[in-house]
């Protein structure tokens, strides 16, 4: 199968145990055995975040990776710490969200291309964006940014709230009594509208000042907190790099 390594745990004195997506068998993990021997044949094709495709024998517990071939190691992401730390972040959500041996192509996809674009792309803002805006359709959480999630009307323009519990935006009638509920500028909703049905080429476009780029980090990041339930390990490590 072809995977992205989502992370590489220590085994042992020399073996690893591999998180590797996958297009057609969704999450699995596999030992990688020998992978930290310094003549490890193993080791280039396997680290974190590089696609590789890989031969796995399937085992009683955990698969074994007999072969590995590199098909994009992402060298960008390995000589740029804030490139790295992105693109550690949008694999952490993929290996939180997801279940083991659950096909889900367009997320992979959608994984495959992120790690791309953060290669490329200047700034990292607008690429984990457009990510987690599809990454949560892709899981079923796509947030409802049309009509209120209160009474069901069409949202006005301005005044409206964005309610993590309910999955989407409230009015301003029905959001005024919801406390955890957070104010939504009209930039903000017009931008997450724009991504979330838009390709990435229109949102690549776009050019958003740094109050607009936090706010719409600190909803998503609100938003993705609430449905797991606990804090993203990376995202503490992204505002350590950003303050210094």
């Amino acid at each position: 199968t072809e995977a992205v390594v989502l992370r590489q745990v220590r085994l042992g004195e020399a073996d690893a145990i591999l998180t590797l997506y996958t297009p057609f068998l969704g999450k699995l993990r596999a030992v990688a055995k020998g992978v930290r021997r310094p003549k490890s044949k193993l080791a280039g094709h396997v680290q974190p975040l590089s696609r590789s495709s890989l031969m796995l024998a399937q085992g009683q517990n955990l698969d074994v990776v007999t072969q590995a071939q590199s098909l994009d190691s992402f060298l960008p992401l390995r000589t740029d710490l804030w490139r790295a730390t992105c693109a550690i972040y949008a694999a952490e959500l993929v290996d939180r969200f997801t279940e083991e041996r659950i096909a889900n192509y367009p997320l992979y996809r959608l994984l495959v291309d992120t790690l791309g674009r953060l290669c490329q792309a200047i700034a990292a803002d607008i690429p984990l964006r457009y990510f987690e805006i599809h990454m949560l359709e892709h899981l079923g959480y796509r947030p409802e940014l049309e009509r209120c999630l209160g009474c069901n009307e069409e949202l006005a323009s301005s005044g409206n709230l964005f309610s993590a519990a309910s999955g989407g935006v409230l009015c301003p009638g029905c959001g005024a009594g919801q406390a955890a509920a957070r104010p939504l500028s009209v930039v903000a909703l017009k931008v997450l509208r724009l991504m979330q049905k838009g390709d990435y080429t229109a949102a690549s476009r776009l050019r958003l000042e740094s109050a607009v780029t936090s706010e719409l980090e600190g909803l998503l990041r609100g938003y993705i907190h609430y449905l797991l339930e606990r804090e993203v390990r990376s995202t503490r490590f992204l505002d350590r790099l950003r303050r210094e």
